[in-house]
C-alpha cells in the first residue's frame, strides 16, 4: 500500500441514517461535504478523506484509471491533483481541501471499478493531512447544497 507512513485514521462508512437521497439513483451522505466538480471530503480532525461522489461515478460509468498523487505531495483546494478515466471520458480531479497527502488508496491502481461500486466507502482516493481548514471548510457544499447543485443539472 502506498503510503506516508504515517498513522491513519480509521474513516468509517457514512451510516445510512444520516443519507439524503435526492432521487433513486444517486446517494448523497449528509455526513459529507462536497465541492461543484463533484468531489467528497470526509473531515475527521485535521485529516480529510477524498474521493468522487455517486453522481460523478454514476455519469463517468466504468472506471478503469486513477491517477493517485504521490504521498507526500502538496495540493490546493480546487486545483486539480490527478486524473480519472472511464470508458467514455477523461477527466479532472479537484482537491476540495488543501494539505499534504497522507495516504493513497492503492487499491485503485489494480481495482479502479471500486471508484463505481462503492464512491463512498473502498472506492475512496486520498487522505489529506489539512493545513488551512477552518477558511476552506466554508467554501464546501454541505449535501443539501449539493443535491440542489445535482437536481439543476438535470434541467
Amino acid at each position: 500500500m502506498v503510503g506516508s507512513g504515517r498513522a491513519s485514521k480509521d474513516f468509517s462508512l457514512p451510516s445510512l441514517d444520516l443519507e439524503t437521497r435526492m432521487t433513486d439513483s444517486y446517494t448523497i451522505p449528509a455526513d459529507l461535504l462536497y465541492t461543484k466538480e463533484h468531489e467528497w471530503t470526509r473531515i475527521e480532525g485535521l485529516l480529510a478523506r477524498v474521493g468522487i461522489t455517486d453522481y460523478a461515478a454514476k455519469t463517468l460509468n466504468d472506471v478503469v484509471y486513477v491517477s493517485l498523487p504521490a504521498s507526500g505531495a502538496k495540493v490546493k483546494q480546487l486545483e486539480s491533483f490527478g486524473t480519472i478515466e472511464s470508458i467514455k471520458a477523461v477527466s479532472e480531479l479537484y482537491s476540495p481541501i488543501s494539505g499534504t497527502i497522507a495516504k493513497v488508496n492503492a487499491e485503485l491502481l489494480t481495482r479502479p471499478e471500486l471508484v463505481n461500486k462503492s464512491p463512498y466507502g473502498e472506492g475512496w482516493i486520498m487522505e489529506i493531512e489539512t493545513t488551512n481548514l477552518t477558511a476552506e471548510k466554508p467554501v464546501l457544499l454541505s449535501a443539501e447544497q449539493y443535491t440542489r447543485l445535482i437536481a439543476s443539472l438535470g434541467k
